[in-house]
């Protein structure tokens, strides 16, 4: 079974609602048989985004192209477009069977045609056994299975999937998060997929576009977004991160901070992952160990910054490092400590430059 693979493009998309622009010149394209997720805080255009692709939202300006054809004037139902969404929209009267086939009904299809998609599709997702059984009697991930296959019974040329595993439990969340990696390599659907859940984002997709106030901040794959983000707010944003203030051209080693107002010229602010920091014990340390989470392989450290004779838990002034747990034996709370850094920090932005964005 394969799906028909289209490319999609939001040409230069701007919607407002009112004096509020949601989505400001958003030009994004997929390439056919990619999955790209859109991942950005509540209110930052993503779901907009969706729902514009998917004919439900008309754009203020720009275009949007499904294999090259302008389809900004389409209605949903001829978009060729299958969705699915956070809330499962099973019909709870109809057996899991009839769900999967109902799309393929109401477009007139032969029964037996019907019939042997839905099976297929159910066996793809692991529900052949349940195909009997009604909506009421599964359980959350398996809901959403359904409703997966649901989407693919149509043989959409595009997959949208509008926060999809928000309402599951964390395990899971997780197999149906790999289910759906696994179905869309499968058929090679051009997928767009919306979350605000950094390790959903991270983990699904070809490419990741992180949107903030309607605008693309950077657009990459997900290791280049993590390891190296584009913008401060990527930075802080993707994953947890370590700031601090250096002299200029700092790249690893011991750090010794420049105490800096942001006019200093000579200083940068660097961005650390967890994984690039080393907190060591030292008696005179800057800061002071505040906790310790215990994670299985590795253990995640906080200190806060030494502010007269206490610990500073306030703003930049926390480090967090993720450490061995043999490691961890050293850095109990209370432990001071100095900063070292192991690789070279994600972002370097002059600290003039970070405090005029900060301000």
């Amino acid at each position: 079974m394969t799906a028909r693979s289209n490319s999609v493009v939001f040409d230069h998309v701007t919607k407002s609602f009112g004096p509020t622009t949601v989505l400001d010149d958003l030009h994004l394209e997929l390439s056919a048989g990619e999955l790209v997720t859109v991942l950005g805080p509540s209110g930052c255009g993503k779901t907009t985004a969706l729902r514009i692709l998917a004919g439900f939202e008309k754009p203020t300006a720009g275009r949007v192209l499904i294999s090259g054809e302008d389809v900004t004037a389409v209605s949903p139902n001829r978009r060729e477009i299958g969705m699915v969404f956070q809330a499962y929209s099973l019909f709870p009267n109809l057996s899991v069977q009839d769900n999967v086939e109902y799309g393929l009904r109401i477009r007139r299809v032969r029964r037996e045609y019907r019939a042997r998609r839905a099976g297929e599709l159910l066996e793809m997702c692991g529900l052949a056994h349940l195909a009997d059984r009604f909506p009421h009697q599964l359980s959350g991930g398996q809901q959403q299975r359904v409703a997966l296959a649901r989407a693919l019974a149509v043989e959409p040329s595009v997959l949208l999937l509008d926060e999809p595993l928000s309402a599951l439990d964390a395990i899971v969340r997780s197999q149906i998060r790999d289910e759906i990696r696994r179905l869309q390599q499968q058929l090679g659907i051009t997928t767009l997929f919306v979350t605000h859940d950094q390790e959903e984002a991270l983990a699904v997709a070809d490419r990741v576009a992180v949107l903030n106030g309607g605008v693309i901040e950077q657009l990459d794959a997900p290791q280049t977004v993590y390891q190296r983000p584009a913008t401060e707010f990527v930075a802080r944003f993707v994953g947890s991160i370590s700031e601090l203030t250096v002299p200029r051209g700092f790249t690893r080693g011991p750090v010794t901070e420049v105490r800096s107002d942001g006019a200093d010229s000579d200083a940068d602010r660097i961005f650390v992952r967890p994984e690039d920091l080393d907190l060591r014990p030292q008696q005179d340390g800057a800061y002071t160990v505040v906790s310790q989470v215990f994670t299985g392989e590795r253990t995640i450290i906080r200190a806060a910054r030494q502010v007269d004779g206490g610990a500073d838990e306030g703003g930049n002034a926390e480090l967090i490092a993720s450490v061995f747990a043999s490691q961890a034996r050293q850095l109990v709370p209370g432990t001071t400590v100095a900063p070292h850094l192991t690789d070279a920090p994600a972002l370097v932005v002059p600290a003039r430059a970070a405090a005029e964005t900060a301000a």
